[in-house]
């Protein structure tokens, strides 16, 4: 017998079978909205993980390229301006909100390593996460379903 525990995680919760199907559909959707926005946060994690592999793969190019040379800098994702290549072993890190850090080389390697592991851990759990309460939801909808189809066959 599946049952609902809510918001509080605490002890036996009330059977879904004993719920009114008001109840049930309110449960469903306020369940399909939360997969909704775990799966909105699931492409946000994913987007920035790819952002900080290219960045990586930026900071692998960078490092082997001569001083003095010549390059592209990016203004925006779609402003380039030309530029110089001054000194290779120091980098500035974006560390969110507007806010720089001048890091070495190696360091900015590092920061970005250490930001696409957590992301990828943070990705894992939430993946976890998302299925079970895509789980509690199908499992809702099976059993809305049922007392619909009960209550026709009753009403009719």
């Amino acid at each position: 017998m599946a049952s609902y525990k809510g918001g509080g995680g605490g002890g036996g919760g009330i059977p879904l079978e004993r719920m009114s199907v008001e109840q049930l559909r309110a449960l469903k959707e306020q369940a399909d909205l939360e997969v909704n926005l775990l799966q909105d946060s699931l492409t946000n994690i994913r987007t920035a993980t790819n952002r900080l592999e290219i960045a990586s793969s930026a900071l692998n190019d960078l490092s082997l390229r001569p001083q003095a040379s010549k390059m592209l800098v990016p203004l925006t994702a779609s402003l380039y301006v030309p530029g110089t290549l001054d000194d290779s072993q120091k980098v500035l890190v974006d560390v969110g909100t507007g806010y720089f850090i001048e890091k070495t080389m190696a360091e900015g390697k590092d920061y970005c390593e250490r930001k696409i592991n957590l992301l990828k851990s943070n990705f894992d759990q939430l993946v976890e996460v998302a299925s079970k309460k895509k789980n509690v939801a199908d499992e809702m909808a099976v059993i809305l379903q049922a007392k619909m189809k009960q209550l026709a066959s009753t009403s009719s």
